[in-house]
């Protein structure tokens, strides 16, 4: 499992467009995450799947609530991290209403939750192989600090626990 001090994994996810622009067309476009991370402060969000109770109701509300603090604090971006196809996150931004201030990115394969070790099989509940819960720090590219859920759990993962560790 990445743990505190490691670099992200090379991985490729996919963000869907809204408007065609900066190079970027209308509908999934990749994103290189040792890029996008370059020199950036990333505070990472990953989750089973769009439009699960909790992650829709606390963990993605939580984050665009506390996007403001999380920017003050010296966080660049936020991504919200899920095994889903590119299609069903750009439509769960819209009905999260996360706009500009959480980006929305797919890990339709598990390539980046499988990379990490942070991976929650649900084949026996038929949804497959998905993203544990949980959040982490990120500074060009290394974890600064990880929060990994337990099953069932709602505790460390929430922009709260994020916020005050961006903050020290």
């Amino acid at each position: 499992m990445i743990k505190v001090g490691d670099t992200l994994p090379a991985a490729t996810l996919m963000e869907y467009s809204e408007v065609e622009g900066n190079g970027c067309s209308i509908g999934p476009n990749p994103v290189d995450v040792s890029k996008a991370a370059a020199g950036k402060t990333i505070a990472l969000f990953g989750l089973p799947g769009a439009y699960t109770p909790t992650c829709s109701a606390k963990h993605v509300p939580g984050y665009v609530e506390k996007y403001d603090e999380l920017k003050a604090a010296g966080v660049d971006e936020i991504w919200c991290v899920s095994v889903n196809d590119a299609f069903v996150m750009g439509a769960w931004a819209r009905d999260q209403k996360t706009g500009t201030k959480v980006r929305m990115l797919a890990d339709g394969s598990a390539d980046f939750a499988k990379a990490t070790g942070l991976t929650l099989d649900l084949t026996a509940r038929g949804m497959g192989l998905r993203s544990n819960r949980y959040s982490m720090l990120v500074k060009d590219g290394k974890v600064a600090a990880l929060n990994v859920e337990g099953p069932g759990k709602f505790e460390v993962s929430d922009a709260g626990t994020l916020l005050a560790q961006a903050k020290s």
